[in-house]
């Protein structure tokens, strides 16, 4: 123990030295103001060095005291946003001394922070139209969104299946719907999370989905968020799925822009799941390739809730997902599944938080990553088990194929169990290509390259065959393909 204790001491001793370097670096590139007191305090102790704001936080403050009267709801919510942005004033932009942001440094990425996007004129609604190609041929329900803005007249909102609704964030709040505005953003299991604060502050529209209790929906619903331009913009989008007791859905959403313009992204998608409710959601990022694109997913799920995840990560110059799921009730299985594909300087940051608050609940997580060029890939996957939470079963596993050697994965797996009586583990793998199967392939007659290209299907195939829908799961397929044969 007394070896365990000096061991412990020494790393505190180096911890605050790096903590100390990491200051003297960030106040020579004049990150921190060092403000000297007035007059020395009595007991001669100094004020810890405050963090200057940068140019980005300065401006999104400045454009949260332009809009804030502007923002739709009732004064509750105002009062929400309110207490959101000061929460994020207070943190600032996270940097990479934050643990959880640690491989995503978000103040370092934002030098600057893009004034709001404005709502699209003819050229963005014939942009917006096209968009979304990605499910072309598949039967889905599509609900276009284009710089924030939920376009009626692009959407298919005519002839609902009973038991389901489907309308603008916008006019939710406007209206003073309460049933919306009580439950966005209040008691998220993403609350302290800072980007999921700034969306509550600023969001504007986005897409509220209601499903009766009992009703099931056979029809996809493919909400379709795209970036116009032709300016850079900063997009703010919210959105609520609501789903009853014993009701069943799929929630596709698709994002995209374009190359060329570093606009960026927050959005943001709430679910709240009833009694055996059923839902199946894929995310699909197309963004364009000088793009920032940050979302959250939070979900908080009753009893015996089947709920299925995928994230495919294609597009983007910088993005980071994130899921904070809440087991609220026994006898609920999670599946958070993700496909990252990057090729170039692309970052891609996969984080998720599954929190077994009550007990015999099943967590399952399978991320794997595709990384050409120089590109970098992030998972830090994160399962609690609470106190109350026995017979937990919760497993995760990362894995990274690294087709250059200047790719890097990095995996940050943790387990936080205060249970006895639980199955919990986690597994992290990177590596190149398995030669031997490369050489069966092309012993065989296939050429190299497209050897190479069924290996890496298959590989990517386990996350991508979760998905049940067969129309979405072979588009998936054929998005990944065009992937590979883009490759040089």
């Amino acid at each position: 123990m007394a070896h365990l204790n000096v061991q412990l001491a020494n790393l505190s001793v180096r911890v605050d030295r790096i903590d100390a370097r990491l200051d003297r670096v960030e106040r020579r590139l004049g990150l921190i103001e060092a403000r000297a007191p007035d007059r020395i305090p009595d007991d001669q102790t100094m004020t810890r060095p405050t963090i200057a704001k940068t140019d980005a936080e300065q401006a999104i403050a400045a454009t949260w005291t332009d809009v804030k009267d502007r923002l739709p709801g009732p004064a509750p919510l105002a009062a929400r946003r309110e207490a959101a942005f000061r929460r994020f004033e207070a943190a600032g932009l996270p940097s990479r001394r934050v643990e959880e942001w640690k491989y995503t440094d978000l103040r370092a990425l934002m030098r600057d922070a893009k004034p709001l996007a404005q709502p699209p004129g003819e050229i963005g609604k014939v942009r917006a139209r096209a968009a979304g190609a990605v499910l072309a041929g598949v039967d889905v329900r599509r609900v276009v969104i284009a710089d924030g803005v939920l376009l009626k007249e692009l959407s298919d909102l005519d002839g609902l299946e009973p038991g389901l609704v489907v309308g603008s964030l916008a006019d939710a709040l406007t209206r003073g719907d309460s049933e919306v505005t009580s439950r966005l953003g209040a008691q998220s299991p993403a609350e302290k999370d800072v980007a999921f604060a700034l969306n509550t502050a600023f969001m504007g529209d986005g897409v509220v989905i209601r499903v009766s209790p009992g009703v099931k929906i056979a029809r996809p619903i493919h909400l379709v968020f795209c970036f116009t331009g032709p300016v850079p913009a900063t997009v703010f989008t919210r959105s609520l799925l609501s789903v009853g007791a014993g009701a069943a859905v799929t929630l596709v959403e698709s994002h995209e822009g374009p190359d060329g313009l570093d606009y960026q992204v927050n959005t943001a998608l709430e679910i709240v799941a009833a009694d055996g409710a059923e839902i199946d959601h894929v995310k699909i990022g197309l963004e364009g390739g000088s793009a920032l694109h940050v979302s959250t997913l939070t979900a908080a799920l009753g009893r015996h809730v089947q709920m299925r995840d995928l994230t495919v990560a294609l597009g983007g110059a910088a993005v980071r997902n994130q899921a904070f799921v809440r087991c609220d009730g026994t006898g609920t299985t999670v599946g958070l599944h993700g496909a990252t594909m990057l090729r170039g300087r692309q970052h891609a940051d996969a984080t998720l938080v599954v929190d077994h608050a009550i007990g015999g609940c099943v967590s399952r997580e399978i991320f794997k990553g595709v990384l050409d060029g120089e590109s970098r890939s992030v998972f830090q996957g994160k399962t609690i088990v609470r106190p109350d939470a026995q017979k937990t079963d919760g497993k995760m596993a990362s894995h990274a194929l690294l087709l250059s050697e200047t790719a890097e994965a990095d995996h940050k797996p943790e387990l936080e169990i205060f249970a006895d009586d639980v199955v919990c583990g986690h597994g992290a793998t990177a590596g190149a290509l398995d030669d031997d199967l490369l050489f069966y392939l092309m012993a065989r007659g296939i050429p190299k390259k497209e050897a190479e290209t069924l290996l890496i299907q298959s590989f990517v195939g386990e996350a991508i065959d979760t998905v049940t829908n067969e129309g979405i799961r072979d588009a998936l397929t054929a998005a990944a393909t065009r992937w590979l044969e883009a490759r040089e």
